[in-house]
């Protein structure tokens, strides 16, 4: 019984939560206490409480005396991440059917989202031996090609590089000349880094806005994706990014 109420309190609690970030209506730019209390059934000191839980994992921001709220990062991440991949995994599909009839491995893309990066569509191999992770499936950005791909991409503050690279245990500086080596070719591959005998190659696409988008990558073991399958490999991802960043709406290459 204690574990069943405590559960409910904890359900309670992030309703509450939720109603005050429904709470900022369209063209809110920022809203007082006081403004927020005539919106959501809440005491002020319970307000308070959830608010400042939600501040500190960046769904809203403060400012001014008295004090203002605004809606956080965090929000901005989750949204833009839900607009994209609604469009991306359909937008990048025949691109895919194509890649995976030609190299019979399996095929994914994957988005990122703030420190990780999302399979949102897989075409696994027919192959008996093959390597696939399945939608939803979420990694560090650092780790892997579908990773690095986007992160050459991403042109991160320095701070922020460091701060990853300290999270994953990544050399930075190795890490640096990589993404240079990445960014040359148009392509990034990994090979026994996240399964062992597995190796990958990953080419990064764009949105209207010429914004990293995401990345499209072919996985396969390393009996069948040898070097030479790699070159063989990247000219198709990179035709196939292409064409899926032109769907997004970019204009450039």
């Amino acid at each position: 019984m204690e574990n069943e109420k405590q559960g409910a309190e904890g359900v309670r609690a992030v309703v509450r939560a939720l109603e005050i970030l429904l709470a900022f209506a369209k063209g809110d730019r920022e809203l007082t206490v006081t403004e927020l209390l005539a919106r959501v059934n809440l005491s002020r000191p319970t307000l308070y409480r959830l608010i400042y839980t939600l501040q500190e994992c960046g769904f809203v921001t403060s400012e001014g005396e008295p004090q203002k709220f605004r809606l956080g990062p965090s929000i901005g991440q989750l949204s833009w991440a839900w607009a994209l991949n609604l469009d991306v995994a359909r937008v990048a599909k025949p691109f895919m059917d194509e890649i995976a009839a030609k190299t019979r491995e399996t095929v994914a893309v994957f988005t990122p989202a703030g420190t990780t990066r999302t399979c949102v569509a897989e075409i696994p191999s027919t192959q008996p031996l093959s390597f696939k992770r399945g939608v939803g499936y979420s990694e560090h950005i650092m780790r892997g090609a579908t990773g690095r791909a986007l992160l050459a991409w991403m042109h991160l503050p320095d701070s922020q590089f460091e701060e990853y690279c300290q999270e994953t245990g990544l050399h930075s500086q190795r890490l640096r000349k990589e993404l240079e080596l990445v960014r040359a070719n148009g392509y990034a591959t990994s090979s026994d880094e996240l399964i062992q005998g597995a190796v990958a190659v990953a080419v990064p696409f764009f949105d209207g806005g010429s914004r990293i988008a995401g990345s499209i990558g072919v996985f396969g073991p390393s009996a069948r994706l040898t070097p030479a399958r790699i070159q063989e490999f990247a000219p198709l991802l990179i035709d196939a990014a292409q064409k899926i960043s032109s769907a997004l709406g970019r204009s450039e290459a």
